[in-house]
């Protein structure tokens, strides 16, 4: 009985590692319907995955065999790329040759993993004719991979939401050109805070459009989401690209009650998250040590304790798919 017993549980595990290891070529191609995120087959389906940091910042994490480890170990199925618009002497305003190749490095990385992928256009202000000319060339180049996701404007600060409306119009209309079908994130005003805004105003013109929430555990309490909560009831589509369970700071300790409190709404509600940061600068939210290797294969002395917990969520819960 105990040999059968083993029997059983190998295949199980070997039946997970497989679904893990084929997640798009079992998923497919994304679309949003009503206001759930669902895959080829239109069942719903949840992302859950790491970010990571400025490219321009943090440059040395981004490479293929950094992404394969965050699939292997902290079983992500998806990843997003970063792009720093404006910070850092690498970023994409002064060197935008080095930030494409940072940023196809990733894609390419989750494209060869098999997992999903965030193209992340990470700026608080907007750059209407950088943005055109990027987005126009990667979905050009991107646009036969069902791993796709577009993000066009990571955090507008003080922006209205008009502003931020018909900037996204033009980026999705360069996009939609080039690539009919992936999922493009749309971000809202006071750093993707103010969902109500979004849906008293959606963006029509297009579909598989979702808007962009961010919370940070520590500062941002119930009053968000009951505001997202409404927002979906609206019929507005959400998806959570940037989280973690300290302050909005990035540093400061982390409340796990406050943490878990947002993930056990998520999982209520299907909707995708991802944490913030793979980067190993001095703070709460960077969760690698300055000994982590460039290209993965982190022990787990080189994860700080955000970087611990996080991979125990992404372990939990992206088993249950």
């Amino acid at each position: 009985m105990k040999s059968k017993a083993r029997i059983f549980t190998f295949s199980l595990l070997m039946m997970f590692c497989f679904s893990n290891a084929q997640f798009v070529k079992e998923h497919g191609q994304l679309s949003v319907k009503g206001t759930q995120l669902v895959d080829k087959n239109n069942n719903p389906i949840v992302l859950r995955g790491m970010s990571f940091g400025w490219h321009s910042m943090w440059p040395r994490f981004y490479n293929e065999k950094a992404v394969s480890w965050l699939k292997k170990d902290f079983n992500c199925n998806v990843v997003r790329a970063a792009m720093g618009i404006e910070l850092g002497d690498d970023c994409y305003m002064k060197n935008p040759q080095f930030s494409k190749e940072k940023i196809e490095a990733v894609v390419d990385g989750a494209i060869k993993s098999d997992i999903y992928v965030i193209i992340d256009w990470h700026s608080h202000n907007v750059n209407l004719k950088e943005a055109r000319e990027f987005f126009d060339e990667v979905s050009k180049k991107y646009s036969k991979y069902p791993n796709i996701i577009y993000e066009v404007f990571n955090e507008p600060d003080y922006e209205s939401w008009w502003e931020v409306k018909s900037y996204a119009e033009e980026i999705i209309s360069i996009i939609r050109a080039n690539d009919p079908y992936n999922v493009i994130l749309v971000g809202s005003p006071h750093w993707d805070q103010d969902v109500d805004l979004p849906a008293s105003d959606p963006i029509v013109e297009y579909n598989n459009i979702m808007y962009t929430m961010h919370f940070y555990a520590a500062t941002h309490g119930k009053e968000l989401r009951d505001k997202t909560d409404a927002a979906i009831k609206s019929g507005l589509p959400i998806f959570v690209s940037e989280s973690a369970g300290m302050e909005a700071s990035g540093d400061g300790p982390l409340n796990m009650k406050a943490w878990q409190e947002y993930i056990d709404w998520m999982e209520s509600r299907k909707l995708s998250w991802i944490t913030w940061s793979v980067s190993d600068k001095d703070e709460t939210c960077s969760i690698l040590k300055k000994t982590a290797k460039s290209e993965g294969k982190w022990k787990d002395e080189d994860l700080k304790e955000s970087g611990i917990k996080v991979r125990e969520f992404l372990r939990k819960y992206n088993k249950l798919e």
